[in-house]
C-alpha cells in the first residue's frame, strides 16, 4: 500500500467487469458442485447473531447517501479511516500497515524482522505472538486494522517487495499466515494481502498477470484460502495488477466468485491505496467492499451509479453489511481502541523481536569450525562492511517502521563480546593499518547485503532488484578480506535470495540475517558468539545463476507477464538443476539424525488424514532447533505435477541426545489438482510418495500410501 503515494496523478483506464460467474465447487475430490462453506467469524468479539440483527435494524435506518459513505476512505486520523455514522451509533475503522510492525505514520513502535526473516523461523507458534504484539500496539495507537499479513508468492527473488512476505512456497506461506492473523486478531483485525498474483513492484499499477486456472488454484491461491477459511481473516486487501486483463478490485472471478462465493468470506474487501480502484460500476459488482484512501470512484459516483440502475443496491447493502459487521465484531462502538503509550516497544515485544531474529538466522556455511566464535580461544575480531554500523531493517515504503532506537551488528558484538576486543575497520581496507588489523585478529566478520536503495516498494525506495549479486564493491571488499584473514565470516542482510558463486568458496562462514529488526543485532552477536545455536531455515531457493530461475520481467515496455505452474524449487526439481542452497535448508551447530519414518495407515480414502511419524535425534553436543519437512510426490498422475510439493512442517527442539518422535499430518484433500474441464478439485485414486527431511533436496527417508477412489 504506498501510503506516500496519495497526491500522484497518474492515468487511470478503466476495465469491464469479468464475464459470466463460474458455478465452481470449493471442496475437493468429487465433481460435484457443493455450497460455500461459511467460516465462523471467531474475529467476533459479540454475539454474532446480535450483531447480524443490529445490522438488520440500521440498513433500513440509512440513506443511500449514509450507505455509500461507509464504503470508502476518509482521510488520515489515528489510521487511515473510513466514515463513522454518530447518527446511528457507527463507528469509524482506522488502518495501518503492519507487515513487520505498525507503521510509522504513527510515530514510534516495535520494529521485528522482516516477514521473509519470520518465514526462515518455521515456528508457527512464534508468528502467532508476532501477529499478537502487532495487534496490541495497533490498538494502543488507536488502529482498528491491521493491514498485514503480506502472503504474495515470492515468485522470483527479485521482486522488489519479497521482504514483505514470508517465502515461495504455497503450504509454507499459508501456514505462517494463518498463524499470524490468529495472534492479531485477538486484538484487531487483519487484514491479508494483497489479492492476487501480486509478485512484481515495478509495474504493479499497470502489469496484466496471464495465468491458467490450475495455475491459479494451485499455487496462487491455496494460502489466501487457508487464512479465509482458517484463521477467518476479517478483512482482504486486493492488489494493483491485473489478473488475466481484469484489475484485481474488479475482477469479479476473484473477489466474488472465489472469495466470498466459494470459500464464504464474510469481511470485508478493500482496494489497495490510490490506484488500487479504477471503476465504480465494474468494482461494485465485482464485490470490492471498500475504496481506500479516498472516495474516487465511490462517494458520488457510486450514489449515481444505484440511482440509475448499474450497481443494484442489494450490492450496497451486502458491502455495508460486511463493514459495519467488522465494526461491529470488534466491538468498535462500545469498546473502542485507547490510545495507550506504555503498549508499546514494552520489553516483552523487544524480547520477542530478539527471539525472532535468533531463530530467523539461516547459518549457510561453516568450514573449519569458524563458528561459533569462542570467547575463550578468539581474542579480537574485526568487523567491517557497509552494514556492520547501520541501521538497516528494511524498506522505507509502507511497510517502514519507525522504532525508537535500533542495535546493528557492530552494537551488538560490542555489547555480547565479553573479553574478546572488537577492532571496527572502516575505509579502505587494503590500506596497511586496516590490512593489518584484518591479518591479526582471530576473526574478520564482514557485514554487507541490501538496503533499501537496492529493493523495496516502487514509492519511496529502489522497487524490483536489478541483480541477485551484490553490489560489485562488497564482492571485491569480501574477497580482499578473506585474501587476509583465513577464518573470514559474512553476514548478509537483505529481503530475499542473493547469489554468491564469486566468492563463497573463499570465507569459512556465511549467515543470512535478513533484515533484522531493531534488536537484530543482538541477535546476529548471540549467534556468531555461539550463545544461540542458529536454526533458521531458508524460506527460497538461492540459485547459483540467476539463468537457473523463471524469467523476471518488471520493465513498463512488457505489461503482459505470463506466471507458469512452476516457480523456486519446484522449477529447479523439475528441470534437475542444482541451487547453491536449496528451499528449507539451514546448517546448525549442533547435529540431527532422522529415521523410522512410520504410515499409520497404508491405504486412505479423499476425507482420510495422511499421518506421519518421524523419529528425530539431536547427535550432537549441544541443544537446538530442527525443521521437519514432509514432501508429497505424484508418480502416475493424469496431470501434469510437482516433482514434490512441501505439505508438513513441524519445528522440534532438543538437548544434546534427546530423541522426539515428530507427528506430521496431511488432508488427503490437501493433496487434490484443480480440473479445468469440470471446474472441481479431484483427488486422485493414485500411489503417492512421501519423502522427509530437513531441506526439500536432503530427503533421506522414503515411503508411500495409496488413495482409494471415492
Amino acid at each position: 500500500m504506498p501510503a506516500f503515494a496519495i497526491a500522484r496523478s497518474i492515468p487511470r483506464p478503466a476495465c469491464a467487469v469479468l464475464g459470466a460467474v463460474l458455478a465452481l465447487a470449493s471442496a475437493c475430490g468429487d465433481r460435484t458442485a457443493t455450497p460455500p462453506a461459511t467460516p465462523a467469524a471467531d474475529w467476533c468479539r459479540v454475539d454474532r447473531q446480535e450483531v447480524e440483527a443490529r445490522i438488520d435494524t440500521l440498513l433500513p435506518q440509512m440513506s443511500l447517501d449514509e450507505k455509500v459513505a461507509q464504503m470508502h476512505g476518509s482521510g488520515l486520523e489515528s489510521g487511515w479511516a473510513t466514515s463513522a455514522n454518530e447518527r446511528l451509533g457507527i463507528p469509524s475503522l482506522q488502518m495501518l500497515d503492519g507487515p513487520r510492525g505498525v507503521s510509522q505514520l504513527s510515530g514510534h513502535a516495535t520494529a521485528f524482522p522482516v516477514g521473509m526473516a519470520r518465514g526462515a523461523t518455521w515456528d508457527l507458534a512464534l508468528e502467532e505472538q508476532v501477529g499478537e504484539a502487532m495487534g496490541v500496539e495497533l490498538r494502543a495507537k488507536g488502529g482498528s486494522v491491521l493491514l498485514a499479513p503480506t502472503i504474495n508468492i515470492l515468485r522470483h527473488p527479485a521482486w522488489g517487495r519479497a521482504q514483505e512476505t514470508y517465502g515461495e512456497d504455497a503450504y509454507h506461506l499459508g501456514r505462517m499466515g494463518v498463524a499470524f492473523v490468529r495472534g492479531a486478531q485477538r486484538h484487531v483485525i487483519a487484514s491479508v494481502k494483497h489479492f492476487a498474483a501480486n509478485s512484481i513492484e515495478n509495474t504493479r499499477f499497470g502489469v496484466n498477470v496471464t495465468l491458467d486456472e490450475r495455475t491459479l488454484r494451485e499455487v496462487y491461491l491455496p494460502h489466501f484460502r487457508s487464512v479465509v477459511q482458517e484463521a477467518h481473516v476479517g478483512s482482504v486487501m486486493t492488489a494493483y495488477n491485473k489478473v488475466n486483463g481484469r484489475y484485481c478490485a474488479e475482477n469479479a472471478h476473484l473477489v466474488r466468485d472465489i472469495l466470498k462465493g466459494e470459500w464464504g468470506f464474510d469481511g470485508f474487501v478493500e482496494s489497495d491505496w490510490v490506484l488500487g480502484t479504477r471503476s465504480t460500476v465494474d468494482s461494485a459488482l465485482a464485490g470490492l467492499d471498500i475504496e481506500m484512501p479516498s472516495a474516487r470512484y465511490y462517494g458520488a459516483p457510486l450514489v449515481a451509479a444505484v440511482e440509475n440502475g448499474a450497481v443494484p443496491e442489494d450490492d450496497v447493502d451486502d458491502a455495508v453489511r460486511r463493514i459495519v459487521r467488522a465494526k461491529l465484531c470488534l466491538a468498535l462502538d462500545s469498546d473502542p481502541p485507547v490510545k495507550a503509550p506504555d503498549q508499546l516497544e514494552t520489553p516483552a515485544h523487544l524480547a520477542l523481536a530478539r527471539q525472532v531474529e535468533r531463530e530467523a538466522i539461516v547459518l549457510l556455511k561453516n568450514e573449519r569450525a569458524a563458528l561459533p566464535l569462542d570467547r575463550a580461544t578468539v581474542r579480537t575480531i574485526a568487523v567491517t562492511g557497509p552494514l556492520a554500523d547501520r541501521a538497516n531493517i528494511g524498506d522505507t515504503g509502507s511497510s517502514a517502521v519507525n522504532p525508537t532506537s535500533v542495535v546493528t551488528p557492530l552494537a551488538g558484538l560490542l555489547a555480547n563480546a565479553g573479553g574478546v576486543a572488537v577492532q571496527h575497520v572502516v575505509g579502505d581496507v587494503s590500506t596497511p593499518e586496516n590490512a593489518g588489523t584484518l591479518a591479526d585478529a582471530d576473526a574478520a566478520v564482514v557485514v554487507v547485503g541490501l538496503t533499501t536503495l537496492d529493493e523495496g516498494e516502487n514509492i519511496a525506495s529502489a522497487g524490483d532488484r536489478k541483480t541477485l549479486a551484490l553490489h560489485a564493491e562488497d564482492e571485491d571488499l569480501i574477497r580482499t578480506v578473506a585474501a587476509a584473514n583465513p577464518r573470514t565470516i559474512v553476514v548478509l542482510e537483505g529481503g530475499s535470495a542473493i547469489t554468491v558463486e564469486s566468492w563463497i568458496d573463499r570465507v569459512a562462514g556465511l549467515v543470512m540475517a535478513w533484515y533484522p529488526g531493531q534488536e537484530g543485532g543482538h541477535a546476529i552477536a548471540e549467534v556468531l558468539f555461539g550463545d544461540v545455536d542458529p536454526s533458521g531455515k531458508l524460506p527460497l531457493s538461492v540459485p547459483r545463476a540467476e539463468s537457473d530461475l523463471p524469467e523476471f520481467v518488471s520493465d513498463s515496455a512488457r505489461l503482459e507477464v505470463t506466471y507458469g505452474y512452476d516457480h523456486g524449487y519446484r522449477w529447479l526439481d523439475h528441470r534437475g538443476i542444482e541451487p547453491r542452497f536449496p528451499f528449507g535448508f539451514g546448517g546448525s551447530y549442533t547435529s540431527f539424525a532422522l529415521a523410522n519414518l512410520a504410515i499409520a495407515k497404508p491405504t486412505l480414502g479423499p476425507d482420510d488424514t495422511l499421518q506421519v511419524t518421524v523419529d528425530v535425534t539431536n547427535t550432537g553436543t549441544r541443544a537446538g532447533d530442527e525443521v521437519v519437512q514432509l514432501y508429497v510426490g505424484y508418480p502416475g498422475s493424469a496431470v501434469a505435477r510437482d516433482v514434490r510439493t512441501l505439505r508438513a512442517f513441524a519445528r522440534v527442539h532438543l538437548a544434546a541426545g534427546e530423541t522426539a518422535t515428530v507427528p506430521l499430518r496431511v488432508p488427503v484433500r490437501d493433496l487434490a489438482y484443480w480440473d479445468v474441464a469440470s471446474g472441481t478439485w479431484v483427488v486422485e485414486p493414485l500411489r503417492y510418495d512421501v519423502n522427509v527431511g530437513t531441506s526439500s533436496r536432503d530427503l533421506p527417508l522414503a515411503g508411500s500410501f495409496t488413495v482409494r477412489g471415492a
